[in-house]
């Protein structure tokens, strides 16, 4: 279902920690807190609730945890990721100018 991921994404840090993701790489939630300027509990609970919609997968390295976006994340879901990535890089492109 399309709706769980939506609403993940409706909360501007969630959001913004999809947009960081979407490069494809890897990235430590450490990085996540210092970009996002949110502490480590924060980042966790945003963190986990983009993995239980289905849109991050994540990975144990000593003490931190390095996440992703989910490889296996369904068509249609990413499909609709695009769209919002796409919508919110023109959003962006447009407040600049």
């Amino acid at each position: 279902m399309i709706l769980s991921p939506l609403m993940a994404l409706a909360e501007p840090t969630r959001l913004a920690a999809v947009s960081i993701l979407w490069d494809g790489s890897e990235h430590c939630v450490c990085e996540l807190m210092k970009r996002l300027d949110a502490t480590q509990s924060r980042m966790s609970r945003h963190m986990q609730t983009l993995k239980q919609a289905g849109l991050v997968v994540d990975r144990r390295d000593a003490q931190w945890v390095r996440y992703r976006l989910n490889p296996d994340m369904r068509p249609e879901v990413r499909n609709v990721l695009a769209a919002v990535m796409a919508a919110t890089d023109a959003a962006e492109r447009k407040n600049a100018a």
